[in-house]
C-alpha cells in the first residue's frame, strides 16, 4: 500500500512539473541563437526563412505556453517576418496521389515538409531550414536542419545553467586535443634565449604546442640567471606578424623559497620569490635562430639570441 502511495505520488510531481525550468533554458536558448548568429556559425541567411514543424512540450502546464515562446525566441534572435508555423506538420496527412488518397501520420519526413511549405506559403520565398524544439525534464532541446541538404544546422539541449552545454564544448574539447595528439599533431617545441644587453635574462623553455591551430605554447621554464636559478611555467602565442611570438614567463626562485620554507619570516635571497617577464621572440626566415627581447619584474631589459627547439641532450626536445 506504501509502495502504492509512493508511485502515485512520484508519477503525480512528474505530470506536475514546476515549467521555471524550462522558461529559464527558452531564455538560454535565445541568448545562444543570438551569439551564433553574431558570430557567423548561424546567420540568419543560412536559418531564414525557417519553419517551426514541432514544438513538443512535455509536461501540461507547459502546453499553452511553449509554442508561443519558441516563437518569441527565434523572432528575437534573426527578426520577425521569416518563421512560419507548421500547424501541419504534426498531425494526421492526407493526400491524392495517381488517383489514390495517402493517409500519414507519425514524424514528418523533410520532404513532407517542403510540400508543406510549397501548399501554404504563396508567393513567400521557400524555407530554408525547419526547426524541432522539444521539452525534456531538465530543460529544452532544439534541431534545425537545412531543408535543401538535410544537414543539421544546430542541435542542442539547453538547461537552465547550460551545464550540459558547457559539459559537451569541453568534452569536445578534450576530443580534439586527444585525436590531435593521435595523429602526432602535438609539437614539442625548446627555445633558449640569451638576452645580454643591457640587462641579462638566461632561460630554457620546453613547451607543447596546442590549440586548433597550434598557435599556443604552453611549458616549463628555468632560469639560470634572472632569477639566479628558478623554475616555473611559460606560455606564448604565435602571431601571423613574421610569425613573432608573444608570451610570458614566471619563475620562482628556488634559493629564496628554500630559505622562506625554513623560516618563514626570511628575507628574500638574491632575488624576490616570484619573477614574471615578458617575451618576445621573432625568428629569422626559416631558421632556428631568432632575436628575443625580454623585460622582466627584476628591472632587468635585455635583448639578444634565441635558439629555437636546438637540443642540449638526446632525451629532451
Amino acid at each position: 500500500m506504501l509502495l502504492t502511495a509512493l508511485l502515485m505520488g512520484w508519477m503525480g510531481g512528474t505530470a506536475h512539473a514546476d515549467p521555471a525550468a524550462t522558461r529559464e533554458a527558452m531564455d538560454r536558448l535565445e541568448e545562444l541563437l543570438d551569439v551564433r548568429a553574431q558570430d557567423g556559425l548561424l546567420p540568419k541567411d543560412a536559418v531564414m526563412p525557417a519553419i517551426l514543424v514541432d514544438v513538443d512540450a512535455r509536461y501540461l502546464d507547459s502546453e499553452a505556453w511553449l509554442t508561443t515562446r519558441a516563437i518569441e525566441v527565434f523572432e528575437g534572435a534573426y527578426g520577425g517576418g521569416g518563421l512560419r508555423l507548421c500547424e501541419a506538420c504534426m498531425v494526421t496527412r492526407a493526400q491524392v496521389e495517381g488517383g489514390q488518397m495517402v493517409v500519414q501520420t507519425g514524424p514528418v519526413s523533410l520532404s513532407e515538409v517542403i510540400r508543406l511549405d510549397e501548399q501554404t506559403r504563396g508567393a513567400s520565398p521557400p524555407a530554408r531550414s525547419a526547426i524541432w524544439l522539444s521539452e525534456y525534464n531538465g530543460g529544452v532541446s532544439v534541431r534545425i536542419v537545412d531543408l535543401a541538404t538535410g544537414r543539421v544546422l544546430f542541435a542542442q539541449n539547453v538547461d537552465p545553467d547550460l551545464v550540459e552545454f558547457t559539459r559537451t564544448a569541453r568534452m569536445y574539447t578534450l576530443t580534439e586535443e586527444l585525436e590531435r595528439r593521435a595523429r602526432g599533431d602535438g609539437l614539442t617545441q625548446s627555445f633558449m634565449d640569451f638576452a645580454l644587453f643591457p640587462g641579462q635574462h638566461l632561460s630554457i623553455d620546453w613547451t607543447d604546442q596546442w590549440g586548433r591551430t597550434n598557435q599556443n605554447l604552453s611549458g616549463l621554464t628555468v632560469s639560470v640567471f634572472d632569477p639566479v636559478l628558478g623554475v616555473g611555467a611559460s606560455h606564448y602565442r604565435a602571431t601571423r606578424l613574421f610569425h613573432t611570438m608573444v608570451g610570458a614567463q614566471l619563475l620562482m626562485s628556488l634559493p629564496t623559497a628554500a630559505v622562506q620554507s625554513i623560516a618563514p619570516d626570511g628575507e628574500e635571497v638574491l632575488d624576490p620569490l616570484l619573477t614574471a617577464a615578458a617575451v618576445v621572440r621573432v625568428p629569422f626566415g626559416r631558421s632556428n635562430y631568432g632575436a628575443v627581447l625580454i623585460a622582466s619584474t627584476n628591472g632587468q631589459l635585455g635583448l639578444g639570441i634565441s635558439l629555437l627547439n636546438i637540443s642540449l641532450l638526446p632525451v629532451l626536445p
